[in-house]
C-alpha cells in the first residue's frame, strides 16, 4: 500500500499547489505511481500548472456524491506514461459538500493503486484543512522567508503534530533569495528551522522560471538549469530515501539528510 502527504502551510500563496505539482512529477519521472488530489474545493488550480484543465471531466465532488466511480475522474498526465495522475477540486461546489468520511474513502482506495498520494491542502487551518491532514500518513510544510509565512507554518506544525501523524512532518522552505539573506532583510534558513523545529526537506530558491512554467501549464523540473527545478529533484530523491546534500545556492554549509526521510515513526 502506498503513502499519503498532504502539503500544507496554513498561510496561501507560498507555493503548495507548485511544490505539490513538481515533486509529483519528479518522483512519476523516476518510475513512481502517483496520484495528486486537489482538496481545494471552489479555488482549484492544480490542473491549470499542470497543464491538463482541458481534460477534466469529473472531479472529487462527484465521485463522493457517487455520480461516478473515482477511476473516471483520475486524469492522467500523458508525459509520464501510466505514472502521474490527478483528482480534480471541484471549481464551483461549497467545500462543505466534502466530509471526513468521503475523503477518507477516497484516499484509501487511492493508497492501494498509488505509490504516492500527494494531496493539495487549501489554505488556512479550517475545514478543508481538517478534511486533508485527518486522511494523511505524513504532511510537507511549505513556508516562505518571512515573518508571516513562518508564524502560519508554526501553527499548522503544532496541529500537524499533536495528530501523532505515522510519518513525522517535513518541511520546505520555498522563494529563498539569496540576496535579501545576505542583505539581513530576509529571515535566514537555520532561523526557521529552529523556529519550526521540524525535519528539514529541501530549500527552493525563488526565480522566474517557476512561474513561466505554471503560466505554460508545466513543472519546472523540465527546464534542466532551472535551479527551484534541481531543488525539486532533490526533495523527491530524499523521499525515496536518498542521502542527498543540502546545497544551498551552492557555497553554504551542506547537511547530511536521513537514511530514509519518509520512514514510519518507531
Amino acid at each position: 500500500m502506498g503513502i499519503s502527504i498532504v502539503v500544507t502551510s496554513g498561510k496561501g500563496g507560498v507555493g503548495k499547489t507548485t511544490t505539490t505539482a513538481n515533486i509529483s512529477s519528479v518522483l512519476a519521472s523516476l518510475g513512481k505511481k502517483v496520484c495528486m488530489v486537489d482538496l481545494d474545493i471552489g479555488l482549484r488550480n492544480l490542473d491549470a500548472v499542470l497543464g491538463l484543465t482541458n481534460r477534466i471531466v469529473y472531479d472529487i465532488v462527484d465521485v463522493a456524491q457517487n455520480r461516478v466511480v473515482l477511476s473516471q475522474a483520475l486524469v492522467r498526465d500523458p508525459r509520464f506514461e501510466d505514472n502521474l495522475y490527478l483528482l480534480a477540486a471541484s471549481q464551483f461546489a461549497d467545500k462543505y459538500v466534502l466530509d471526513q468520511d468521503s475523503v477518507r474513502r477516497i484516499i484509501t482506495y487511492l493508497k492501494q493503486r498509488f505509490d504516492f498520494v500527494m494531496i493539495d491542502c487549501p489554505a488556512g487551518i479550517e475545514y478543508g484543512f481538517q478534511n486533508a491532514v485527518t486522511v494523511a500518513d505524513g504532511a510537507i510544510v511549505v513556508t516562505n522567508p518571512e515573518l508571516a509565512s513562518v508564524s502560519d507554518a508554526d501553527r499548522v506544525v503544532g496541529i500537524l503534530e499533536s495528530m501523532k501523524m505515522p510519518i513525522t512532518p517535513h518541511l520546505i522552505i520555498n522563494r529563498i533569495r539569496k540576496n535579501m539573506i545576505n542583505e539581513g532583510t530576509s529571515m535566514r534558513i537555520d532561523d526557521i528551522v529552529n523556529h519550526l523545529r521540524i525535519p528539514l526537506l529541501g530549500v527552493v530558491v525563488d526565480e522566474d522560471d517557476v512561474i513561466a512554467a505554471s503560466n505554460a501549464g508545466r513543472t519546472v523540473i523540465s527546464d534542466k538549469n532551472s535551479d527551484a527545478g534541481h531543488s525539486y529533484r532533490n526533495i523527491a530523491h530524499r523521499m525515496l530515501g536518498e542521502s542527498i546534500p543540502l546545497d544551498i545556492f551552492n557555497d553554504e554549509k551542506k547537511t547530511e539528510f536521513f537514511s530514509r526521510v519518509f520512514g514510519r515513526r518507531k
